[in-house]
């Protein structure tokens, strides 16, 4: 009887078979890129991933059923996998990737790494020890319904690190109902909350406390979750939260009792969950503050724009009070069954997310925003899609083949657009771009430059938010080259603890200082160019710059021509993270936030020319392909070009 890999050509089968993968991230993308693996033929396959399984995972991450709730993600993957082919060899890893366990002589044990994780900073960390070990990674990433795969290799394409990437706009299902931490998190609960109310539910986007935490026991949340009946098809039957609202006739003190005190009374019960956090405050309705602290009552009333005004938590709930009847009301009138569908152009509906946002911030010590804000922010959220799964893992798949067949030269990155475009494509391959050479990761020299004050800037902050938060170093260690060799931090535990409180100044980092920073871990080495500056915009404490040389001003440049793009990322010589910055708007910044990476060709654009020609750099073509972030639908004209294929000649064939 044949196997999977039998159906392979022969150059490729062999390499297949031999192949030793490792699969980081078993969730949405990690459950389809493993039933692809093992239906491929491939025998020897690793997977790691920290997760435990949640019921809202069950509608798209399809490896998992109920019995499984709370259990580690990828030991019940690889236990499912194995149901497609039983003679493929998998072991599991409950735990994070960026665990000191996971070095680089464990990455250097595969043949290919394979990324399907959710957030910035584990990729940056596998990214490092895939360039560190010299094993190709294909990385991937979903957001709605675009996606993205790409090939690195050390050396030949740009890493993971190279370009700037734009602002995340999804976030672990954990973080939102348990640990929110930005006013983003709030935002989002909020909007989760209003379809669990009043718009179409869904199990992705429950709002009640999370018992199946990665940080708390998965035993105990499993057995909670079993506890519950199942219906038929497996599911966990629950009381909906719109039906306990219903059942309460939608009275908006019951709503909040429950959403702001009775629930987060019960996530202080989850003592892990604060032991390095600062615990939220339950609110009670008859006694919430009706001022902003830090803002005066006088400049609150002053405002000529409501929207514009912060709403102290008294106004907030009396918002949420009146919303809560306008939206039952509208409810009420459509035909049974029928919901409501969330627009931020829809005052009741922006008012109950305002409201209810600000509310949660409160109560997790979260700063408090306007209701113009917030409506900008909650327009930008991103739902989990299984389909686009699904496609990206067969992208990944296709990569993973041409590497193991020695085609470099082939692999591209790939975009999947939200509509066809102009060649009537979905998926656009696109060539690998050569690495940044100023980039502060895989640069041959690698540097970076640091704005701070070094009178302000106490070491420990050094480390927790330009070394570990900004530069995404995991352990690191560094000195000052001063001639000495003076130590300022070391990744062993208590042996510089004495310098943590002091301020660089204080330990003799002056401007024009050099530090060497190394992470054993990620056998990574990076010298930070200190540059002493008091004049840091309001707010921030430090600004990263990829080039020392971006920090001096620059002479206008002359306006392209007609068809030509402007000057590309590489070009500018690197990136600049700043701390509490905006978007950068006109000063390639970006924040220090854990942040998604997905972009997409302009729709109706693939890079061809008219004639189908392939356009390089230097190319002036009418219709550029151009990289824009994915959350933006218009966008300005983007910072750098990427090429596009000329495909067969049928428009709907897609040569990957």
């Amino acid at each position: 009887m044949e196997g999977p890999a039998d159906i392979l050509p022969s150059t490729l089968k062999k390499s297949v078979v031999d192949a030793k993968l490792l699969l980081v991230g078993a969730g949405g993308i990690g459950c389809e890129v493993l039933k692809n693996l093992v239906l491929s033929g491939f025998k020897n396959i690793e997977v790691i991933d920290l997760d435990t399984i949640d019921v809202s995972n069950l509608n798209r991450q399809f490896l998992f059923q109920r019995q499984h709730v709370g259990k580690s993600k990828a030991k019940v993957a690889c236990e499912a996998a194995l149901g497609f082919n039983p003679s493929v060899t998998l072991k599991a890893h409950h735990d994070s990737v960026m665990s000191q366990e996971y070095g680089v002589n464990f990455f250097k044990g595969f043949t290919l790494v394979l990324n399907a994780l959710d957030n910035r900073a584990a990729r940056n960390h596998v990214n490092r020890m895939c360039l560190a070990a010299q094993v190709p990674l294909v990385e991937s990433g979903t957001a709605g319904y675009l996606g993205q795969v790409t090939v690195i290799k050390r050396g030949v394409t740009e890493c993971y690190e190279c370009q700037p990437k734009p602002a995340q706009k999804t976030f672990p299902g954990c973080t939102i109902r348990n640990t929110p931490s930005e006013p983003i998190h709030c935002i989002v609960w909020a909007k989760h909350l209003f379809n669990q109310l009043f718009g179409e539910a869904d199990p992705d986007e429950d709002v009640s406390p999370d018992t199946a935490d990665p940080e708390l026991t998965g035993d105990a949340a499993g057995s909670a979750a079993l506890s519950e009946p199942a219906r038929e098809d497996g599911n966990v039957e629950r009381v909906s939260t719109r039906g306990w609202a219903a059942q309460n006739d939608y009275e908006p003190r019951k709503l909040f009792r429950k959403l702001f005190n009775d629930d987060i009374r019960y996530l202080l019960t989850m003592d892990k969950l604060w032991q390095k956090r600062r615990p939220p405050t339950p609110l009670d309705w008859d006694t919430l503050p009706d001022a902003v602290a830090g803002s005066s009552s006088s400049s609150a009333s002053d405002s000529s724009l409501s929207d514009q005004r912060l709403w102290p938590p008294a106004e907030c709930a009396a918002v949420l009070e009146r919303a809560v009847g306008r939206l039952k009301e509208q409810l009420a009138a459509r035909p049974a069954g029928d919901h409501l569908v969330w627009d931020k152009d829809d005052e009741n509906g922006m008012d109950f997310v305002a409201a209810c946002a600000n509310l949660r911030a409160h109560c997790f010590g979260i700063r408090l925003n306007t209701r113009f804000t917030i409506k900008s922010m909650a327009g930008n959220i991103i739902p989990a899609i299984a389909t686009t799964n699904a496609i990206i893992a067969a992208m990944v798949v296709f990569e993973a083949f041409k590497l193991l067949e020695g085609r470099l030269d082939d692999c591209k990155t790939v975009y999947l657009n939200r509509q066809p475009n102009a060649r009537k494509r979905l998926l656009v391959p696109c060539v690998l771009e050569k690495p940044n050479p100023k980039c502060y990761v895989c640069a041959e020299k690698p540097e970076v430059t640091v704005r701070l004050d070094v009178s302000q800037m106490k070491l420990q902050a050094l480390e927790e938010r330009v070394l570990k938060a900004a530069l995404n170093m995991v352990a690191p260690d560094a000195e000052l080259l001063d001639g000495r060799g003076t130590i300022l931090i070391s990744s062993e535990e208590g042996e510089t603890a004495a310098n943590a409180p002091r301020t660089l100044a204080e330990l003799g980092v002056r401007d024009g200082a050099r530090l060497r920073c190394d992470d054993f871990l990620q056998n990574y080495e990076l010298i930070v160019n200190i540059v002493n500056s008091t004049e840091l915009p309001d707010g921030q404490e430090f600004e990263v710059v990829g080039d020392a040389s971006q920090l001096q001003p620059a002479a206008p440049a002359p306006a392209p021509a007609d068809g030509e793009a402007g000057p590309s990322s590489a070009d500018a010589g690197g990136s600049a993270a700043a701390n509490g910055s905006g978007n950068g708007a006109g000063k390639a910044t970006t924040t220090v936030d854990d942040d998604d990476d997905l972009v997409c060709l302009s729709e109706g654009e693939d890079g061809t020319g008219t004639d189908g020609e392939v356009p390089t750099a230097t190319t002036t073509v009418g219709t550029p392909a151009a990289k824009r972030p994915a959350q933006s639908d218009q966008g300005t004209p983007p910072a750098k070009k990427r090429r596009a294929l000329s495909g067969s000649e049928s428009p709907e064939v897609i040569e990957l």
